[in-house]
């Protein structure tokens, strides 16, 4: 019998793009998204690109927070063989300033969902975490015994989560759960079908970039450019959303284990990239010259964060495959041929 996951927010970025690697891996996979923030369009494309075994795949839009229809799902599937938790807001600009939302929304979902898996005995979990847990980290690379702190409400939600689950897991041993962190997530299916969609403004480099070469914005803004790396710009560690997926499909496998607990993952490259690099790499992978201006660094940006990769390496068995030079052409790939992500012109803001 082939597995069934449940993927919440699997409508969204990197939750399509693991939805789709699931599928092709033979798992049956049910995907609860509210659409606050993606589209039923990256669902049904993603049942496009994976053929026959695109009926293995179900939708239903479910808030988190809705606990009564929650356990009607629960209650119609026989069982889920286990969850990979994507849904939440992830806007760290957004999450100052509205701090109730981001709680309300990551943080009482996630309760919410694993009460009711608790309560249907689906005790095993991979959860979507994020590098910011490590807030400014003294040195790099970043390994999984770094301390950890966030630095704005947002990483706060992911870090709140993580201790969440590790209660859990204490109280009740029965429980296996995998906390991945992950750097930078970039870049696209190669087949440029589906891609990263962010409504407003992007939060990241690359959605921005991508914008800026579409013509529907006018120059990317670098901030920061005094910083003591190679050429004054910032460094972070870029991953391909593809191999991100990967390593959810290996964090999964690994929830077989009889010695896991509740364990972090590291998903990063384990190398650094500074944003003139990565601008440099999109230009050569678009053929067009970004227009950028110059800014002053921005509060609250770190300096130089990649991570240590080596603990996935060897207990996930898994290991990033793509560089920057994938990255940057599939983004682009995904950006020319849908310039307004999954809407128009109309329906964008």
């Amino acid at each position: 019998m082939a597995k069934t996951v449940l993927v919440t927010g699997g409508a969204g970025y990197i939750g399509s793009h693991t939805v789709l690697q699931l599928l092709i891996g033979e798992f049956r996979v049910v995907v609860v998204d509210n659409l606050d923030n993606a589209s039923d369009v990256a669902i049904e494309r993603v049942a496009e690109l994976a053929g026959e075994r695109g009926r293995n795949l179900e939708f239903h839009q479910i808030d988190l927070r809705d606990k009564p229809a929650l356990e009607k799902l629960f209650a119609s599937k026989s069982n889920f063989d286990a969850v990979i938790h994507f849904a939440g807001l992830k806007a760290v600009g957004e999450s100052v300033q509205k701090p109730l939302m981001y709680y309300n929304n990551n943080i009482t979902g996630t309760i919410t969902l694993l009460e009711v898996m608790s309560a249907h005995g689906c005790k095993k979990l991979v959860f979507s975490s994020s590098a910011t847990v490590y807030g400014w980290p003294k040195e790099v690379p970043c390994t999984e015994e770094f301390p950890i702190c966030a630095m704005n409400p947002y990483g706060r939600t992911k870090l709140f989560i993580e201790e969440i689950c590790r209660d859990i897991h204490r109280s009740d041993p029965e429980w296996k759960i995998i906390l991945l962190r992950y750097f930078n997530p970039v870049g696209a299916h190669p087949s440029g079908y589906i891609g990263e969609d962010p409504r407003g403004i992007p939060n990241n480099l690359m959605p921005f970039v991508q914008q800026v070469a579409v013509g529907r914005r006018p120059a990317l803004t670098v901030y920061g450019t005094d910083y003591s790396t190679k050429d004054g710009t910032g460094v972070r560690d870029y991953i391909h959303v593809v191999d991100l997926s990967d390593g959810h499909i290996a964090a999964l496998n690994k929830l077989s284990d009889a010695k896991i607990g509740c364990e972090v993952y590291n998903l990063g490259t384990g190398k650094g990239t500074s944003v003139l690099e990565m601008v440099a790499a999109f230009d050569k992978a678009s053929g067009k010259k970004i227009p950028l201006v110059m800014a002053g660094r921005r509060p609250g940006d770190a300096e130089i964060v990649y991570a240590s990769t080596e603990k996935a390496e060897c207990e996930l068995h898994w290991k990033a495959k793509y560089g920057i030079d994938e990255m940057c052409r599939d983004q682009w790939n995904w950006a020319s041929k849908n310039p307004w992500g999954y809407g128009s012109p109309d329906s964008s803001n």
